[in-house]
């Protein structure tokens, strides 16, 4: 025993790193934004979902995506194994228990029947010296974390996701409206070519381009539709429901948050699920280095058994005697040692690689906010400049028109003029579409969308 506790002392003064917790690597998150940086620690992700889209339609709609989507589902399922894990690992501590009754009967050249029994209770616990079993619990702990943060990043992106074809519906709901009324427009246009012609005030070359243009604009209608309907099936698949028709509202009167406040860098590290996420694996890829270091140690197990035997040669005879016995054992790995120290080497390359994902990581998402960001930014930026466009638009297709009737402007100048307009029309929906799904994929890039009452129960480090 006295050679056991000497060994134990001799290799704990040069396995230390085998009890070091896990700490933060260095980080480097200033100008993560880019030039979207704030020293305003306030942010749109720490907002509720519920506060964020305020339309009744598509809270319903997000509701039924918490509840039926097939993915959260199975996020949160696999925290239920990880939890599990967790638990296991907690449970390696305590010793282990078995029972193994065990009895025989056997006679030799027709003489009396021996009978003998033994009914033992064995019992082995491993003393964690080296942190084996410490390390493997860290382990298992950011292994149920780290599916935490997924179930929160597969419901931020399926929040998002909902939002984003709730607002595309609206948007081609709005371009197919425009375009059902520029139809109608093009039809009465083509009943006065005709009229014209009839007049002789225009040809039948004037007739057949009008013509041509009220069919292009009768077939695009068709692509809309097709369009809605793809939207939708898309939209109930995230929902898990089957095809069928959303109720909507309208584009136009859509709030949605005017200050992007994107808050500091730093706090993507605890806003971010996915960020945090990929923390977690890092942190499960030290423990493993960590666990593989203590292959190289000593295990220490004590084991004993105590039961009820009559098998224990001529000194005992039926009825049975007390049986008890109790042992320790150390195991120093010698000649797979190399194989230890290899596997050591494996898992410290994987905790490097682990560690750059999680670098790389943080950058994509400071690039996400910053894009997330421009993109809003730009669309608002041309609101005000494509009233204007389509204001003189209206003004350049009534001009030509009344010139047209009195002779001095030909049907192509009105044409150009129509068609310029309906670009400039579906286009401001286009920019009000942008905006809104810039702010949708800011929100989501700061994180928001998780559930916050959930932030006070996250696993220590």
């Amino acid at each position: 025993m006295k050679k056991i506790v000497i060994i134990c002392l001799a290799a704990a003064l040069t396995g230390c790193g085998i009890y070091k917790p896990y700490t933060r690597p260095e980080v480097t998150t200033a100008g993560l934004y880019g030039t979207a940086e704030s020293a305003d620690t306030a942010t749109i992700g720490n907002v509720r979902w519920q506060e964020m889209f305020t339309d009744p339609q598509l809270q319903t709609l997000i509701l039924l995506g918490l509840e039926n989507n097939t993915d959260l589902q199975s996020a949160h399922w696999r925290v239920k194994e990880a939890e599990a894990t967790l638990k296991s690992a907690r449970l390696a501590y305590l010793p282990s228990f078995n029972f193994a009754p065990q009895g025989s009967i056997s006679s030799f050249d027709n003489r009396n029947t021996a009978k003998t029994y033994t009914l033992p209770l064995a019992a082995s616990w491993e003393i964690d010296i080296f942190n084996g079993l410490t390390n493997a619990k860290r382990k298992s702990r950011a292994l149920y974390a780290q599916s935490k943060e997924y179930e929160q990043a597969v419901q931020t992106q399926l929040i998002a996701g909902v939002a984003n074809l709730y607002y595309t519906l609206l948007m081609l709901d709005s371009q197919y409206e425009v375009s059902l009324q520029t139809a109608a427009k093009w039809r009465e246009s083509v009943r006065t070519m005709k009229a014209l012609k009839e007049a002789g005030m225009t040809t039948e070359a004037g007739v057949a381009q009008y013509e041509a243009n009220y069919l292009s604009i009768e077939a695009s209608l068709h692509d809309l539709e097709y369009q809605i309907r793809q939207v939708e099936n898309s939209l109930c698949t995230l929902l898990g429901e089957a095809p069928h028709t959303i109720v909507r509202g309208r584009l136009e009167g859509q709030q949605l948050p005017d200050d992007l406040t994107v808050g500091v860098p730093l706090q993507m590290l605890t806003n971010r699920p996915d960020v945090r996420a990929a923390e977690y694996s890092l942190m499960q890829a030290y423990y493993s280095t960590a666990s593989a270091r203590s292959g190289l140690y000593p295990k220490i197990t004590l084991s004993g058994t105590l039961g009820w035997t009559n098998n224990s040669g001529a000194g005992i005879v039926n009825p049975g005697k007390l049986l008890l016995n109790a042992a320790a054992s150390l195991v120093q790995p010698i000649f797979n040692a190399g194989a230890n120290r290899a596997r050591v080497k494996i898992a410290k390359a994987q905790q490097e690689e682990a560690k750059l994902s999680f670098q790389q990581t943080l950058l994509n998402a400071g690039a996400e906010v910053n894009d997330a960001l421009t993109q809003t930014q730009s669309a608002r930026a041309k609101t005000e400049l494509r009233r204007s466009q389509i204001a003189a638009l209206e003004r350049a297709v009534e001009s030509t028109e009344l010139l047209m009737r009195h002779g001095s402007s030909t049907y192509l100048e009105v044409l150009t003029a129509q068609q310029s307009l309906l670009s400039a029309q579906l286009s401001q929906i286009a920019d009000r579409f942008d905006e809104i799904q810039g702010v949708i994929n800011l929100y989501q890039a700061l994180g928001g969308g998780r559930d916050l009452e959930e932030e006070a129960n996250q696993p220590t480090r």
